[in-house]
């Protein structure tokens, strides 16, 4: 059981608890019911997304688990490979170890997935996906782009249940406090026993850059709701929202004191991945909007598809109507002349 409080709202001290109930002796946790929900909501989202750019309902529904399955495992992955250190066992013999260190590996109960890693990995198996099925892939990614960005709003509330993803002290009026907070901080070597003090008694506290996020891509999303079908060409969505997210996660994940680095130097892997998605993602969101390739370009959808196709239909039908009238034109030529 933990508390927190956000005294410059008038918000707290209240409990928070990270076990939502127990089921058979195992801890069911908030964290994993909030992931879930994410998840939930980002599918059905998908789905009428899926149905306005003539998606099959089966494959959506195949692809998403197939990308959910590789996301927890590449977001699993690309948390170990930048904090192996922590899952190395050394206490034992050498099987021992080698054991104990798979099992930290996988044991996903004590907490480390990295979004960054869950979507590489998620947007591969699309890729494959796609290729395997035939399918348009960058019709694909717009269509899991504000997906993606429901289960990161909702997701990262996860982070809020459990006492996470917070950034540095401040005093802002929205600065949240805990016992919990000021503990970590203090072992971690991030602040002083007069600060921590003073995080305890709320003149004193930290970011909720989890909550910075969650509001970044919310705002993020209600643009991608007004531009979807102003898109000039296939993928200009999914480039909109890697720039999106990475351009706000650069400067969130600057304010943040759980980041992973590339080895011991200080570079924060996140925020330069952040910087090179949106670097990347504007150059491309713009070039492309310029001379956009054959692949690219749009092909009607929904109710524009339905009346383009009954104009080809009538069009077709003129034609075989003047072609009539012109052969029977011709034979009463033909009969005047006999």
């Amino acid at each position: 059981m933990k508390f927190l409080s956000f005294p410059g709202l008038g918000i707290g001290p209240f409990q928070i608890n990270d076990t939502a109930f127990t089921l058979f002796g195992l801890d069911i946790k908030w964290y994993g019911i909030i992931i879930t929900l994410g998840m939930i909501l980002a599918y059905l989202y998908a789905r009428t997304r899926a149905k306005y750019e003539g998606i099959d309902d089966d494959d959506l529904y195949d692809v998403t688990l197939l990308s959910i399955v590789c996301g927890i495992v590449g977001a699993r992955l690309y948390y170990v490979v930048f904090r192996l250190g922590d899952f190395i066992a050394k206490d034992g013999s050498a099987w021992d170890n080698i054991k104990n260190t798979f099992l930290n590996i996988i044991n996903i109960r004590n907490g480390g997935l990295a979004i960054y890693g869950g979507i590489i990995l998620g947007i591969f198996a699309a890729f494959i996906f796609a290729r395997i099925k035939k399918m348009h892939f960058p019709i694909l990614l717009d269509v899991a782009a504000p997906a993606i960005m429901i289960g990161q709003i909702i997701g990262r509330w996860g982070n809020f249940v459990n006492v996470e993803a917070y950034g540095r002290v401040t005093t802002l009026p929205w600065r949240m406090c805990s016992d919990t907070i000021a503990n970590e901080l203090f072992s971690k070597g991030l602040i002083n026993l007069e600060a921590a003090s003073q995080i305890r008694d709320g003149l004193l506290g930290v970011h909720p850059t989890f909550f910075y996020e969650s509001m970044w891509n919310l705002i993020g999303l209600a643009l991608v709701m007004i531009f979807y079908k102003k898109k000039r060409y296939n993928g200009q969505v999914f480039l909109f929202y890697v720039s999106w997210y990475g351009l706000g996660r650069f400067f969130i994940e600057g304010l943040r004191t759980d980041s992973l680095y590339i080895g011991s130097t200080s570079l924060r892997i996140s925020q330069l991945i952040g910087a090179a998605a949106f670097i990347v993602g504007v150059s491309l969101f713009f070039l492309l909007w310029k001379k956009t390739p054959e692949i690219l370009k749009l092909a009607p959808v929904g109710d524009e598809a339905v009346t383009e196709e009954s104009e080809e239909i009538a069009e077709d039908s003129a034609e075989d109507d003047s072609e009539n009238t012109e052969e029977a034109e011709s034979e009463t030529e033909d009969g005047e002349a006999d």
